[in-house]
């Protein structure tokens, strides 16, 4: 079995504020069929260490930025786990970022101590004997760890850096240079320098081996200003190395056939499908919903583009639809909807928060689910819609645009459409097709078309675990 450490600060089932988590989550298992065996090195948040099954000490440090440090090899759920147990970095009762008072203000050095640890597994591998020929790094939190590698010569170890959001960059002011362990002469516009400042971000897209993002159309937006947030340059001159693969979803968990949280169904029996309908009605306490019931599964924020969609509901629900909300964030945008829902509660419902048994129900129940982002780099609920028959309604952008077909009149004709594209990203655009939906909905024939399609897409990790095994094998021949 080939080797690769994959270095996150988030993993499902351990502990998830995000996609990234479910990412993390999902790769050891799918690549395991490729031939390749994936340990996840991830920060011993407080409770974690107890969840390991058998945990043994594979690595030490005396002084790990300021502390005492191991690293506890074990299981979880069959993924094989590596915690990095650094109590004056980690041990803190907050979540893995921010406490009561923002963000951790020590964030560049604990993340900086797990990139650390990824380049000391690098070079002299774990007292078990395993050592990675790859180092697959997610996101800002491991970004240093290319760069360390890079600095500590070493060679016959390659890195991938893997951007789900490049809107989080891991930024430093640049009298942090020492405390994070850089060198003084990596500071150039060429390694670390970032617009006077640091990055860890940048650092591991300079300096990987290889750069991949969560679908290919995000890679090639991720090149132009408006998405690459002041990256775009860097990007560019990464191309070569720059690959846009998919992400895949755990098609056991999302599986309308087998779920315990609904009553289930399938694309032979969508008839089923009405009951959880029937059963959202009547827990969310709404009236009759003659026209498609939409649902909303997210975080509440302008990102998300959620702010277009009250001034788009009078007309929606007076056309005959209806509307339920799932999901925190941005106060204004909360506060909004729930004035929303106050005035037209037998149409509108609303739930502050996240409830993940909920959340499946509103997928099993919502006859589409709306998710109109004005960037989005991958995206699982238009993926977890199409699962369960939910019919996307999404902006053209980065994932979305790669996972859901138009139903345009070609689309249509040709019987390959799965949900509604629209674009730009503004009311309008949305409200067209707010009203597109509306008109499909209609058409009962077309719109049983529309969710066996989307039933039947190949949503899995399949394709996409098959193209991280070959990038690794290029890499690491």
């Amino acid at each position: 079995m080939r080797r690769v450490l994959s270095v996150a600060s988030e993993c499902v089932p351990l502990l998830k504020t995000g996609g990234l988590a479910d990412v993390v989550g999902a790769l050891p298992k799918a690549l395991k069929e490729h031939g390749w065996g994936m340990r996840v090195l991830l920060p011993a948040y407080p409770g974690l260490i107890q969840k390991l099954t058998k945990p043994v000490v594979v690595w030490k440090d005396a002084d790990l930025f300021g502390g005492k440090a191991q690293i506890l090899s074990g299981q979880v759920e069959g993924l094989d786990m590596l915690l990095l147990d650094a109590p004056h970095l980690y041990d803190r009762a907050g979540g893995p970022y921010s406490g009561p008072g923002g963000d951790y203000p020590d964030n560049p050095e604990r993340f900086a101590a797990l990139s650390w640890a990824a380049k000391e597994i690098a070079a002299e591998g774990l007292s078990d004997g395993w050592r990675p020929e790859i180092v697959h790094c997610h996101d800002w939190q491991a970004g240093f760890a290319p760069a360390f590698m890079r600095y500590a010569g070493i060679e016959d170890v390659k890195s991938i850096v893997t951007v789900h959001n490049i809107a989080f960059q891991g930024n430093a002011p640049v009298d942090r240079l020492q405390a994070l362990k850089l060198p003084p002469s990596g500071f150039t516009s060429d390694e670390l320098e970032y617009w006077g400042n640091l990055s860890s971000l940048k650092a591991g897209l300079v300096m990987a081996d290889a750069i991949t993002t969560v679908s290919p159309t995000y890679a090639n937006e991720l090149m132009r200003g408006e998405y690459g947030l002041g990256l775009e340059g860097v990007i560019q001159k990464r191309a070569n190395d720059l690959h846009g693969i998919l992400n895949g979803v755990d098609t056991e968990i999302w599986s309308p056939e087998t779920d315990p949280h609904i009553e289930n169904f399938s694309a032979k029996a969508l008839a089923d499908k009405a009951k959880n309908r029937a059963a959202l009605i009547k827990e969310f306490k709404l009236g009759p919903v003659p026209g498609p019931l939409a649902v909303v599964i997210s975080r509440l924020t302008t990102q998300k583009g959620l702010d277009l969609i009250p001034s788009l509901l009078t007309e929606f629900t007076w056309r005959g639809g209806g509307l339920i909300v799932l999901g925190s964030g941005d106060p204004q945008i909360e506060m909004a909807l729930l004035h929303e829902a106050d005035l037209n509660p037998t149409r509108i419902g609303m739930r502050i928060g996240y409830d993940d048994p909920l959340s499946h129900r509103l997928f099993a129940g919502g006859d589409a689910v709306l998710v109109p982002s004005r960037f989005e780099p991958c995206g699982l609920t238009q993926m977890y819609g199409l699962r369960y028959g939910t019919i996307p309604v999404v902006a053209a952008t980065g994932g979305l645009n790669d996972t859901v077909i138009d139903a345009n009149p070609a689309a249509v004709a040709a019987g390959v459409a799965t949900g509604v594209v629209f674009h730009p990203t503004d009311g309008l655009a949305f409200a067209q097709g707010l009203r597109r939906l509306i008109t499909l909905y209609e058409d009962k024939k077309a719109w049983r078309q529309l969710q066996r399609n989307g039933m039947k897409a190949e949503l899995d990790w399949g394709r996409s675990s098959a193209a991280y095994a070959d990038l690794y094998e290029s890499l690491a021949p």
